[in-house]
């Protein structure tokens, strides 16, 4: 074998080698070295059957993909969108947009804060796929891969279930169905929205946690935001803001029933001169006198003893 280069053997090797690492078919590679190669059909989908693998992904124009007007989300951080930005800046868009036809254009499903990062790179076309679904499947696509990635805050994920039962007609059973949730946590998630627009406003900057706003949900409005400056100022967790909560309803009920040995001496002739039962409401100098009766000949004596 004179004449041969000394590395003879170890070239063609080195290049069989090559060859079998670019394939997508792994067989040829042994056990072992399969298993750290994996198969590039082998992917996750995070969005569940949202997308399939056999759907074809299309490059749309960026200009023609309008926002989704069901989207549940209002808030973007922006210093996650800048990192995403700069991510797909680097790598590209991983993960394709999910679209629906609208006349000539396309309507976005799933996928606003990657649509939002290829416009602000300038990127004339996007990865997408795109489905035939109506406006229901729009909203709950929309929710649903916002909920898979925690993006929503507490009350931007109780407006877009409210969303779905009003729109849709869906009771309490459906919607937990529909989102992957029991029907316990659906509608302890919906409770937030009935707290008043200072709480609601406290959800969305961060300043109170979801625990936070359904304590708050069972108080008055006016001790719903006595209760969430305690909770803001003193830094109180859920436990600690329940504890103030309770604290606030005991207080007014005392002072509800505060006995009063002066006005109850004035019931007390009020109802030896009439004959019923009376009960005097004071407040500060003013306040009412409550004559009460329980048939029309005890009212007809009771107007009788006063004119």
């Amino acid at each position: 074998m004179s004449g041969w280069p000394e590395n003879f053997w170890i070239l063609p090797v080195v290049i069989n080698f090559q060859i079998y690492i670019n394939m997508e078919k792994t067989s040829g590679l042994g056990r072992g070295l399969s298993s750290l190669i994996p198969n590039k059909k082998a992917s996750i989908n995070p969005l569940g059957d949202i997308t399939s693998d056999r759907e074809k992904i299309h490059q749309l124009p960026v200009g023609s993909i309008s926002p989704n007007p069901h989207q549940p989300r209002t808030s973007f951080d922006e210093a996650d969108l800048m990192d995403l930005t700069q991510s797909i800046k680097e790598h590209g868009i991983i993960q394709p947009l999910i679209v629906s036809k609208v006349g000539d254009d396309w309507q976005l499903i799933a996928g606003e804060r990657r649509l939002r990062a290829a416009k602000s790179l300038g990127l004339e076309t996007v990865p997408a796929i795109v489905r035939d679904i109506d406006d229901q499947k729009k909203l709950e696509f929309a929710l649903i891969e916002n909920l898979q990635r925690t993006d929503l805050n507490p009350l931007e994920t109780a407006t877009a279930y409210q969303k779905l039962i009003d729109e849709f007609n869906l009771n309490h059973d459906q919607l937990a169905g529909r989102v992957g949730k029991s029907r316990s946590a659906v509608a302890n998630t919906l409770r937030i929205l009935n707290t008043v627009n200072e709480v609601q406003e406290a959800i969305s900057d961060g300043e109170i946690s979801e625990g936070h706003a359904r304590t708050l949900a069972g108080l008055p409005e006016e001790d719903q935001k006595e209760v969430l400056s305690k909770i803001i100022s003193q830094g109180m967790n859920v436990r600690e803001a329940e504890k103030a909560s309770k604290e606030v309803v005991v207080r007014k009920h005392l002072r509800k029933v505060a006995y009063n040995p002066e006005l109850k001496s004035l019931e007390d002739r009020l109802q030896q001169a009439l004959g019923t039962k009376v009960e005097i409401k004071k407040s500060g100098e003013s306040g009412q006198i409550v004559i009460k009766f329980y048939s029309e000949e005890e009212l007809s004596e009771i107007i009788d003893k006063l004119t």
